[in-house]
């Protein structure tokens, strides 16, 4: 008995891995923020990491110039997900709806993307990896979901088709 008790309770250790926790000693320029204005656009979004210690993504989508939208991505070493079934991203919205974008190798020209929308609280929002769906610049692709072993990118987009002003808290980001 006692063996299947730390059994349930190393594997439920296990059950979850930091991706992101931010704090006061975070260093906002590990993220990079990529605009609409690379095709022409004139959004603007910035990232820094508050006093609080939370990441903060913020601005203005505009859709001058077939402009429309603002995102903020971090690479990182591959980390292995075969484990794990979900993400959970603890953020604190403005009632907008946003993108979490994740790539297997950062070399990869499309993301898996799942869509999540904010309320002006702190909430827990969770994102199955087998929902997320292959995307290159707003097209769906033909194929399948999310069903790779490694990610090394994510990211964080909004471009809900409408002149809007925008921001994100962001906590921490894990997989569970």
């Amino acid at each position: 008995m006692k063996h299947l008790i730390f059994m349930i309770i190393t594997t439920n250790l296990m059950l979850s891995q930091t991706i992101f926790n931010f704090n006061k000693e975070t260093f906002s320029n590990e993220w990079i923020v990529t605009n609409d204005v690379v095709m022409g656009g004139k959004s603007f979004g910035e990232f820094t990491v508050s006093n609080e210690g939370h990441g903060v993504f913020k601005g203005e989508v505009s859709l001058e110039n077939n402009g429309g939208f603002s995102s903020v991505r971090y690479k990182f070493k591959k980390i292995e997900v075969f484990n794990f079934t979900s993400i959970i991203l603890k953020i604190k919205g403005d009632c907008k709806k946003y993108q979490f974008r994740i790539k297997a190798s950062s070399s990869d020209y499309y993301s898996y993307i799942g869509a999540f929308e904010t309320t002006n609280e702190w909430q827990e929002i969770q994102i199955s990896l087998n929902n997320m769906y292959p995307a290159f610049r707003g097209k769906t692709l033909n194929k399948p979901n999310f069903k790779e072993n490694f990610i090394e990118e994510i990211a964080f987009l909004i471009g809900n088709k409408k002149q809007e002003n925008f921001e994100l808290l962001i906590d921490s980001i894990e997989l569970q």
